[in-house]
């Protein structure tokens, strides 16, 4: 062993402080011996029951799988009686209980006497409210089991019931998975194995002790399927990583109450020869095909997004930059050309080149531009500015009272000045109504907030009023709308931000639909910048619209994301490219060179 006993245990000491009020399932670290740290690794990982093997040879209690494999150093005290010891001087061990089940494999009686005279010798421990000792293998009946100590328990394995005084002596129940079911870890148990495991997890339960399956499988299924089944000490040869997924399970995983109603658009245009004379392009910042997938599984399967038929893949990449940042994906979208990160509406040598809303405008196009970002954000940005920062939000903000937009909304109000050619729309009800040449709404002063802390419907309310406004001008245009903190949910690997933010920005979607099906001649194309967070869902029950998130990251990822594409010319996003190819796409269906 490299490290310092004393490096170790002070290691140790941070992590199971950052954990003892955090932990609510309880990994048990199954053979710990077996690790290359023997129970500091498992302690400090935030496992709560440790076991040991023991052998008693020549009157010494040793650890080990197999007697053969017996090494000298490796007693029983050396490895865990001073250990815990010294764990308990050094205050690691307060709130957080550790249970260590000693697992006797010779024979039984004098293998006990044995581990009680040498636990004995620490009264401090015996002491210890939140330390307990579990004696399992080669035990004794349960008519003996009040002949030793108070500090001593025991792990019965069988669900016959017992005396009210065994009872007291029992510190956990623990029977063999293997003889209620084989399944191996993935995916879940069969419908007919499922009921013999929760029924007998019941009957164990109804005996008020902690209970655990040994030769489970051992992976992250595995642990929530337990964790959730009510099983209390998860058993792994992983103490770390069980742990780790299990301190986190509830936090990762999400019971949605937020409803997309679905509508189902009527595809009148197929078949049909209809110019396009509106776009409605949709960007849900950080919205890659997992977060996609959590907001349609906690939607009870379904999104309006999820009714379109034309569906394509972009490649992400910046131009110098494997992942892509919003500001360089907003200005692929914007611009057409891919230029670096952090650079807004220019190229890479940080030339200015025209934008979108700048080009339509020359043709005769209303546009606006919609967020849930502050109005100077990157992705809302590229659409009127050009600077070589997306940071440069004092500069952004000029740009924007020099823009070309005939409508804008998002936060950020505090932020912004000299925008007095904009009327400003006191809710998002007067939008549509508003006789304004050019209009602005603001969703607040500074940053706006999520769906989970009140913003309420008014990004989708927001959408239908902009619309209305738009097209009561009577020419074409072309609105950039923004879900923009569906990325908010991904940095913070906050999976109920993700869900919800996802089906806000699909209740925006229906209100785009809606209106290019009253409107012929409208495009809707809907996509995403980039994905955010590595997320995946690897649980959930679509029944409770409940979703299990995991994540590999903090940032963006380079995955290609999803363009679902609605109205004339749609069949043209189909396929996989550039995300720049968005720009030459839209401009190509309005037939303008």
């Amino acid at each position: 062993m490299f490290l310092s006993l004393r490096k170790i245990s002070l290691t140790v000491a941070l992590t199971v402080a950052s954990m003892a009020l955090a932990q609510h399932y309880t990994a048990h670290s199954h053979n710990d011996y077996e690790q290359k740290v023997p129970f500091w690794y498992a302690l400090g990982a935030g496992a709560t029951s440790i076991e040991a093997d023991v052998f008693l040879r020549n009157n010494e209690l040793y650890v080990s799988h197999e007697q053969k494999d017996i090494n000298k150093e490796k007693t029983f005290d050396n490895l865990y009686l001073k250990p815990l010891d010294k764990a308990l001087q050094l205050g690691i061990i307060t709130d957080q209980p550790i249970q260590l089940l000693i697992d006797l494999k010779t024979e039984g009686e004098s293998t006990l006497k044995s581990v009680v005279s040498q636990i004995s010798k620490y009264p401090e421990i015996i002491g210890h409210k939140n330390i307990s000792f579990v004696i399992s293998g080669n035990q004794p009946a349960p008519e003996k089991f009040a002949a030793y100590p108070d500090f001593i328990k025991f792990d019965y394995q069988s669900l016959e019931n017992l005396t009210p005084q065994q009872w007291q002596k029992v510190g956990l129940v623990s029977l063999n998975f293997k003889n209620y079911s084989v399944w191996n870890g993935k995916g879940a148990p069969t419908v007919d194995d499922l009921p013999k495991i929760t029924e007998v997890i019941k009957k164990a339960k109804a005996f008020q002790k902690p209970f655990r399956f040994w030769a489970i499988p051992d992976g992250k299924s595995s642990w929530e399927f337990f964790a959730h089944a009510g099983v209390d000490y998860i058993n792994t040869d992983h103490p770390k990583e069980c742990a780790d997924y299990l301190k986190k399970l509830d936090e990762r995983t999400f019971k949605n109450t937020l409803v997309s109603e679905v509508y189902h658009p009527k595809f009148l245009y197929e078949n049909k020869n209809i110019p396009v004379k509106n776009v409605i392009l949709l960007i849900g910042d950080g919205n890659g095909l997992s977060q996609i997938s959590s907001s349609v599984l906690a939607n009870k399967g379904q999104l309006t997004l999820t009714q379109l038929k034309n569906i394509g893949l972009i490649k992400t990449t910046s131009a110098d930059n494997f992942t892509t940042d919003s500001a360089a994906g907003g200005s692929a979208f914007a611009t057409g050309q891919k230029t670096k990160n952090r650079f807004i509406g220019v190229d890479p040598s940080g030339k200015a080149i025209p934008n979108m809303t700048e080009i339509l405008s020359g043709k005769g196009f209303n546009t606006g531009v919609i967020t849930t970002d502050e109005i100077t954000g990157a992705t809302p940005a590229a659409f009127y500015a050009h600077q070589k920062d997306r940071g440069m939000e004092k500069q952004i903000a000029e740009d924007l009272t020099r823009s070309k937009l005939t409508f804008f909304a998002g936060g950020g109000r505090s932020k912004i000045s000299g925008v007095d050619h904009f009327k400003v729309a006191g809710n998002a009800k007067d939008i549509a109504e508003s006789k304004a040449d050019r209009l602005s709404f603001y969703l607040s002063d500074n940053g706006v907030p999520q769906v989970l802390k009140g913003r309420g419907n008014i990004l989708a309310e927001t959408v239908e009023g902009a619309l209305e406004f738009l097209n009561n001008k009577k020419k074409p245009f072309f609105i950039m709308i923004e879900g923009a903190q569906i990325d908010s949910g991904g940095h913070a690997n906050n999976v109920g931000t993700i869900v919800t933010e996802g089906i806000d920005f699909d209740r925006a979607i229906t209100k785009a639909i809606q209106f290019a099906d009253r409107n012929p001649g409208t495009l809707v194309v809907i996509t995403a910048d980039h994905e955010t967070g590595g997320f995946s869902i690897p649980h959930g029950d679509m029944a409770s619209s409940t979703v299990e998130g995991d994540f590999t990251t903090e940032d963006h990822s380079a995955t290609l994301i999803p363009v679902f594409s609605y109205g004339p010319g749609a069949e043209s996003f189909m396929g996989v490219y550039e995300n720049n190819e968005i720009f030459h796409k839209i401009l190509k269906a309005l037939k303008i060179k």
